[in-house]
């Protein structure tokens, strides 16, 4: 079921399938240049396994959720994204989820298990990010040459209409800001206490694998960590079955 949800004065573009009441809530927070429809099948596949509800949405200015209020940004703006998963879990009446995050989703659901934890009962991230490093830059300047010169703004058109040019340089440019510089998430990490599976491909261009050693390190729940070869930053688009099986047998241990 596909639905507009009117949240904080904005309209999201949301798609649910509802289980049973009795279920935990898979919810699916995609890449800053990501949408529902991007994910592809992915998760209605591991809501099939588990037997879990799903929730996929795309954020305030992406996919076919109502544009940006502001194109501008501060240092803070995952967090007040954790906060507006929040408050769509209330609107939606979900009690208890597990998040599901790839890229800045990843940074986002570390966030929101840390502010939120009486209804986090577990966490997957996907090339999350905790602070900045130079791969990660080299990683969006080459993007941004990309969609300067290349057919990534095309790409992107298909899934955000008059929104790309939006979309992208909300990110491209607060990432390659100075004040982004200091960028840091790591004093939420001890506040997650579910359990948590970090995955990221060994050939990620966005992050190395210290983002992963920092997140196992000081979260203070049980942690998993699923790295994979020859796999860049998508690694449930590029090691598909692996990672449902890794991620099936992680919410089935929950």
């Amino acid at each position: 079921m596909t639905e507009d949800i009117q949240l904080n004065n904005s309209v999201l573009k949301v798609s649910r399938t509802i289980v049973s009441e009795d279920r935990p809530t898979l919810i699916f927070l995609h890449d800053s240049l990501g949408c529902i429809e991007l994910w592809r099948d992915f998760p209605q596949l591991l809501g099939q396994a588990t037997l879990c509800n799903v929730l996929v949405y795309d954020r305030q200015g992406y996919g076919k959720s109502a544009t940006f209020s502001s194109i501008d940004r501060n240092n803070n703006y995952l967090e007040i994204e954790a906060d507006l998963l929040n408050a769509l879990m209330e609107k939606l009446s979900i009690k208890t989820a597990i998040l599901f995050g790839h890229s800045d989703g990843g940074s986002i659901v570390l966030i929101a298990a840390a502010k939120y934890p009486e209804k986090i009962k577990g966490v997957i991230t996907e090339g999350a990010h905790i602070f900045v490093e130079d791969i990660t830059l080299k990683g969006i300047k080459d993007a941004v040459e990309a969609y300067r010169t290349a057919n990534l703004r095309q790409k992107l058109t298909k899934y955000h209409g008059d929104k790309t040019e939006a979309v992208f340089w909300a990110w491209a440019k607060m990432w390659l800001s100075e004040e982004f510089e200091s960028w840091n998430i790591e004093h939420f990490l001890p506040h997650i206490k579910c359990p948590v599976l970090v995955i990221q491909g060994e050939e990620d261009e966005y992050g190395s694998l210290a983002q992963v050693d920092g997140i196992l390190s000081q979260v203070s729940g049980e942690t998993q960590k699923l790295i994979i070869p020859s796999v860049a930053h998508t690694p449930h688009k590029e090691a598909k079955e692996l990672v449902l099986a890794k991620t099936v047998e992680f919410i089935n241990q929950i």
